[in-house]
């Protein structure tokens, strides 16, 4: 049987939630026995764990700001032309060295614009090679609205002539990907619903850590400071200020401010920096305090725990209130708007959540990371129907 090779591309511009989604999918692929290589143009994720995949790291990039017109370098400089081609130059060393059977590209091309200098390369190096690679997009379940007329055509047009498959990794009874890509139809042949990809497992370590305690997380902590201070100074002022409050810090918080938070810490309130064992807190806690990230919500979600979001919000981001709001609508999520964010409105929504029944959260489909491994093994020749099942039951 051929083992097949898969080679992951994922570069993330501000928040890591990108990273930890394709790592669910690289090591869903590992589990069933594919070679990996997973190539990662972002700043280095602390704990990413794609499996068994080859890891390489391109030299770093973010986006200079929100507005993600500017890619720095690690040191948060402008990259130039000579970077560009030298990042280039790597990437297709590595794509012709692996020689995959599949190309799988997260975002591009509904987003990830800045990276065109070395994505539309990539793509015409994998469609003129002998034998072409199967070229697999992996999307998320939200994308943010298009304010330039005829960008979305142009997604179509890059969809129809370089790709074989999207993934968009949402359950689509919940979120259809035509709610916030009005040309879905037109590359519905391509388009396949995986279920949400739960970034950590669906498995959940054992113990006490975290019981009856309120849990408040900001993903990665570039954003999220706002939320983490109105939280502390909500507890006094909510019907769980008995509880102890667990605040977590990202890491993209600086460690300064990080020390500023921690110093004002009130008795009853504990400050630390994100933990490996949050499903564990979020399986045991009396209630969850968080953003409306991908994997946040979702990991919120898969351990039934009571909950407030509070989407992060601009006029640049829209994704997470779009998500949050989906979620209420269906019963599924408590929220309060970036926007109306106070001590007194926050310590209010969450004496009103805690005395919801816990919600059971079975019906929305969490098995995107496995459903994603299997599609791609499907593309790969020697796999068939009966493979797959076979490994996902060993």
């Amino acid at each position: 049987m051929n083992r097949g090779h898969v080679m992951c591309y994922v570069q993330h511009l501000m928040g890591s939630g990108h990273q930890w989604r394709v790592a669910a999918i690289s090591r869903a692929l590992c589990d069933l026995g594919l070679d990996v290589t997973y190539v990662s143009g972002g700043m280095p994720v602390p704990g990413l764990d794609p499996g068994c995949a080859r890891f390489v790291q391109l030299p770093p990039a973010r986006s200079a700001d929100m507005r993600y017109k500017m890619l720095v370098n690690e040191g948060g400089t402008p990259v130039d032309a000579s970077w560009q081609k030298r990042r280039r130059s790597q990437l297709l060393d590595v794509f012709f060295h692996c020689r995959p059977d599949v190309l799988l590209l997260e975002t591009f091309p509904f987003g990830r614009r800045l990276l065109r200098f070395e994505l539309i390369p990539l793509l015409e190096a994998a469609r003129s090679r002998q034998p072409r690679p199967h070229i697999v997009g992996s999307v998320r379940d939200i994308l943010e609205p298009r304010r330039k007329p005829g960008r979305n055509e142009e997604i179509v047009n890059l969809v129809n002539r370089y790709f074989d498959l999207i993934l968009v990794h949402s359950d689509s009874r919940v979120m259809p990907f035509e709610a916030t890509f009005p040309l879905a139809a037109q590359i519905r042949g391509r388009l396949h619903h995986t279920g949400y990809v739960l970034a950590r497992g669906q498995n959940v370590e054992s113990g006490t850590q975290g019981r009856d305690e309120v849990v408040v997380s900001a993903g990665g902590g570039a954003f999220g400071e706002h939320l983490l201070r109105a939280a502390m100074d909500a507890r006094a002022l909510s019907a769980l200020a008995h509880l102890r409050w667990r605040i977590l810090v990202g890491q993209n918080l600086p460690q300064a401010r990080f020390e500023r938070l921690r110093s004002a810490a009130a008795d009853g309130l504990i400050v630390e920096r994100n933990r490996p064992d949050f499903t564990t807190l979020l399986k045991n806690c009396a209630l969850s305090i968080s953003q409306a990230g991908y994997n946040t919500l979702l990991e919120v979600l898969a351990c039934n725990a009571r909950a407030v979001f509070v989407p992060y919000s601009d006029e640049h981001e829209q994704e997470q209130a779009i998500r949050a709001r989906m979620l209420a609508g269906h019963g599924l999520a408590d929220i309060v708007e970036n926007h109306e964010l106070t001590p007194q409105r926050l310590a209010q929504a969450t004496s009103i959540a805690s005395k919801r029944v816990s919600l059971q959260h079975a019906s929305i489909d969490v098995s995107g990371a496995e459903t994603s491994a299997q599609l791609i093994a499907a593309r790969i020749g020697g796999y068939t129907i009966d493979d797959r099942v076979e490994r996902l039951g060993t």
